[in-house]
């Protein structure tokens, strides 16, 4: 057989989504394990004192210093999320927000301008409204689905845009796409937390995004273990702009949690669409219900950014929100009322979770600020998990009838 015609194993690079997630990143010691090893070690030694001295002058690609800035297992699970995306270069991060408050402290100074949507996680709108600004950084606002309005508030020399790709709680998609091209034409940085959208839903940095952000506590772990983070870009703004940053503040992954995340990933792809299987049948169940406001899932027709999901991401994703007619009152009875669903305010775990977001994640928020975001009193976020969906769906439809 003429070599041309014999069947080729794919390369690497070639590999689809699964078998990254599987295989991506493995760093095998001399005992050649299975499972990646963890390195629970906060330093390394060194053969010499030369040895040392030229280590810190120049770290080779499999070469530690300290586990502050570079380890073996965190390692692994960096290139594994950078190669599943498509990045050049990511830096794991001791949580979800250790990462988005590395981004983009890192890369602003006194006098910069940044323009991000308004609807946000409490804890990301505390960093840009409370620090940043504390610091002489100039924040702008703006309704992350217009596009007028991003227009409007970029200008030349606007160094960054931040936005969630799905927003917390009331899940807005943003047209990726149009607003990179926006901000690429002022020459600001686009840092996108991607967690709603999820690795497997939507590939962010395709659609003009420069850094993505991950809390890897969310579905990456997807099992209620373990805190992370991630920020994934080119390697020159990871090791340049990101790494001396977190090397110096401290946000760094630990081991233990890196190795717990690598397992994680493992199940990634197959968790991500069986919850969204099971948020988009709920979703669609409940929609037009007569106990509530509001249905808000990406695919329903129902939907304001319809059509810009469906063309920028693969799935609705794991999390619908549901509007309690009746307010917190109603809306507290039901959750009390739910046997499978856990209250909490973590999601994307392996466990269905129900979160009612103004007196939770989004508390600190004054009510005409609520108000505007559309975080009603009535408002419950929905993290589907791994259960049945019939017996979840079962379980809210038995909770609906109690008010």
């Amino acid at each position: 057989m003429a070599d041309d015609l014999k069947p080729h194993h794919p390369s690497r690079e070639d590999w689809n989504a699964r078998t990254r997630l599987v295989h991506g990143g493995i760093r095998r010691s001399q005992y050649g394990e299975v499972s990646e090893a963890i390195f629970l070690t906060q330093g390394f030694v060194y053969d010499t004192a030369e040895q040392a001295e030229a280590r810190f002058q120049k770290a080779g690609d499999d070469e530690f210093i300290y586990a502050r800035y570079g380890n073996p297992t965190v390692r692994m699970f960096e290139e594994r999320l950078a190669g599943l995306e498509g990045a050049e270069d990511c830096f794991a991060a001791a949580s979800g927000m250790a990462a988005v408050n590395g981004a983009l402290s890192s890369m602003l100074k006194a006098g910069d301008h940044v323009v991000s949507s308004r609807a946000l996680f409490g804890s990301c709108l505390y960093i840009l409204e409370d620090i940043l600004s504390r610091y002489g950084v100039e924040v702008s606002f703006v309704d992350g689905t217009d596009l007028a309005q991003w227009q409007a508030a970029l200008r030349p020399g606007t160094k960054a845009v931040f936005l969630e790709a799905i927003s917390n709680p009331t899940l807005e998609v943003i047209d990726i796409r149009a607003v990179a091209d926006l901000a690429h034409a002022v020459g600001a940085v686009v840092l996108v937390d991607n967690v709603f959208a999820t690795p497997v839903f939507q590939r962010s940095l395709d659609l003009g995004a420069d850094v993505l952000i991950y809390s890897a506590t969310k579905h990456i772990d997807g099992q209620g273990r373990v805190l992370g983070g991630a920020i994934l870009g080119t390697r020159e703004f990871i090791r340049k702009t990101v790494e001396p940053y977190m090397k110096h503040t401290g946000g760094s992954m630990s081991p233990f949690n890196a190795w717990v995340l690598l397992k994680g990933l493992e199940t990634l792809d197959l968790r991500c669409r069986a919850q969204a299987e099971t948020a988009a049948r709920i979703a669609a169940a409940l929609d037009g219900h007569p106990k509530l406001a509001r249905v808000i899932y990406p695919t329903l027709a129902s939907h304001p950014q319809r059509d810009v999901s469906a063309r920028q991401m693969e799935g609705g994703g794991t999390v619908l929100s549901i509007d309690i007619s009746g307010g917190q009152e109603a809306a507290f009875r039901v959750l009390n009322a739910l046997r499978i669903f856990t209250i909490s305010n973590n999601l994307g775990d392996a466990k269905s979770i129900v979160t009612h977001p103004a007196t939770t994640t989004h508390q600190r928020l004054p009510d005409a600020q609520k108000a505007e975001l559309g975080i009603t009193p009535g408002l419950v976020r929905v993290s589907c998990g791994l259960e049945d969906s019939g017996d979840l769906l079962a379980d809210l439809e038995a909770a609906l009838a109690l008010i």
